[in-house]
């Protein structure tokens, strides 16, 4: 098996690419940093030209540093966020000052009222998307161009998920991916067809026009090599050979899904685990053989990640930022922030660092939380209750402003999103989707005291795959497939990933501890709704 696969993946704050070998193996990797553009009113903006650059410089770069001849690549596989690219459009999607900004990004809630409209009418298609569309969804974010910058809208050629845009790119085609489609924008993947009758009822109808041109005439499943391969100008940028493969991409998640829970080692088998990316977001990546709904949980998907089989998905809009959301409050958070560095690591890591160096074990961790709970939904709860309005909540504070009481709150802050990742696998349980296992990717769940942290608090084993970049090896994994060297993603994916650790949840008093921290986790999320819903619509009323 000669030659070498790329993979790329765009997360929200910056561009990475890796280099593998056929057996998994990475031999180096680059990143590129990609700028977000944010206001108080919930638009978050990016740039598509700049982050294709950033794109083209972290392949150069991973190729470089892997000192291989760039011609021995075979391959080149993408991931990246699901956000709405607008290409060809007369401006941007926001600020007319700025017409450089032409990417809504996913965690853009401009669209909430769109997406509560669409809900009300209840169509059909929304049974695959958990019962409830998201304004982090595309179709909802049409729908607000359409209404608010009808110019822009009606001026657009075509409009991409993020991971579609960057395939086109390197090679010219409009093909999309059954991943991006089925899982943002409605496309029934299981029928093999966009219903038109959906896009009639909220008002989108002209997208059917020329068999749904715009958005996507043509869905092939992650891994179908496109076009005639990359383009002799995207060579170029990226410093590689035209026309060597360039497969269909995934959503970033997706792709960290592929890159973990068929790991060697492990089950093997993708259905028994849960994939959990833990992130600037958190996403969860559940597969069965047969479609299985669970309300507030976005599926099920035909063909969105494993092709042929059905994935359900849920997580958090905010995981990794809430974290750095939370500690921002803490009166030390900046002199921490200044130790930190001169220790050369990043503030959730310096904190960790100091939680485990206080305890004999990372499980005993938890005590450290004392009276402090955390709900840390300040991007709302994608799953299981789809309510982009909620918010987070801190209870049991006191007056201190110490760095003890700075790593209280970091281990509180983790315990949450432990807390909202059990009710997420509960809520499963509950319609039929079981696991035995959770294997974790992204920054965010690399540490041994996260992976414990989870472990302890849903009760399920937490397994870590050797390659230290599991997302950028799934999109690897794509370029394998593409070029030939796997016959499918079902065979790469045992192939290229193995498992190298496993955090078993504890017993005894910690274990009895978590128990009743997480009672306290559902009561405090209960109250905060019921609060909330008595006070919004006095403070509409007031508004008028």
């Amino acid at each position: 098996m000669d030659g070498y696969f790329i993979g790329v993946d765009v997360g929200t704050a910056s561009a990475r690419a890796g280099v593998f070998d056929a057996a998994g193996t990475l031999l180096a990797s680059a990143k590129h940093d990609i700028l977000i553009f944010r206001d108080d009113s919930g638009h978050v903006e990016q740039s598509s030209a700049q982050i294709w650059d950033a794109v083209c410089a972290a392949v150069r770069d991973a190729v470089g540093s892997a000192s291989i001849d760039p011609a021995s690549v075979a391959g080149l596989g993408f991931d990246a966020t699901c956000s709405l690219v607008v290409e060809g459009a007369a401006g941007g999607v926001g600020d007319p000052q700025h017409p450089e900004r032409d990417i809504i990004v996913w965690m853009d809630h401009r669209a909430i009222g769109q997406a509560r409209r669409i809900n009300a009418m209840g169509h059909t298609v929304l049974s695959y998307v958990g019962g409830v569309i998201s304004p982090e969804m595309q179709t909802p974010k049409l729908l607000w161009l359409k209404e608010n910058r009808p110019e822009i809208y009606s001026s657009a050629r075509h409009f991409f998920d993020l991971t579609d845009f960057l395939t086109w790119k390197a090679t010219d085609a409009l093909e999309r991916s059954s991943c991006t489609v089925t899982c943002k924008w409605t496309y029934l993947a299981h029928e093999g067809r966009w219903d038109e009758s959906y896009f009639e009822a909220i008002g989108l109808d002209d997208l059917a026009s020329n068999g749904f041109s715009r958005i996507g005439a043509c869905i092939v499943p992650p891994g179908t090599p496109l076009g005639a391969g990359l383009t002799p100008d995207a060579a170029q940028a990226m410093g590689l050979r035209p026309g060597i493969a360039v497969a269909a991409g995934l959503i970033d998640a997706h792709a960290g899904g592929v890159g973990t829970v068929a790991a060697r080692g492990g089950a093997e088998n993708p259905a028994a685990c849960l994939g959990y990316v833990f992130g600037t977001s958190s996403c969860t990546t559940t597969t069965t053989s047969e479609p299985v709904s669970v309300p507030g949980v976005w599926g099920p998907y035909y063909s969105a990640m494993v092709p042929g089989m059905w994935l359900n998905e849920g997580g958090q809009s905010a995981a990794g930022a809430a974290i750095d959301q939370l500690l921002s409050l803490h009166p030390y958070a900046e002199k921490a922030k200044e130790e930190a560095a001169r220790e050369g690591l990043g503030l959730p890591q310096w904190l960790a660092a100091r939680a485990l160096a206080s305890v004999d074990d990372p499980s005993q961790a938890v005590f450290l939380a004392g009276q402090l709970n955390v709900v840390p939904e300040f991007l709302g709860n994608r799953a299981p209750f789809a309510d982009p309005s909620a918010r987070a909540v801190v209870m049991g504070l006191g007056m201190e402003t110490g760095s003890e009481n700075l790593v209280a709150l970091y281990i509180a802050g983790l315990c949450g999103l432990g807390y909202g990742l059990r009710q997420i696998i509960d809520t499963q349980a509950e319609h039929g989707v079981s696991i035995s296992s959770i294997s974790v990717s992204g920054g965010a769940g690399t540490h041994k005291l996260t992976r414990q942290i989870l472990a302890d608090a849903t009760g399920v084993a937490v397994e870590v795959t050797a390659c230290p970049e599991p997302v950028l090896l799934g999109s690897a994994m794509l370029a394998a497939v593409a070029a030939k060297t796997y016959p499918d993603l079902q065979t790469a994916m045992p192939a290229m990933s193995s498992l190298a650790g496993r955090s078993e949840p504890a017993s005894g008093p910690v274990r009895a501890l978590h128990e009743a921290r997480y009672k306290a986790f559902l009561k405090i999320q209960k109250m905060a709704r019921e609060v909330r819903d008595d006070i919004e619509p006095l403070l509409t009323a007031g508004s008028h």
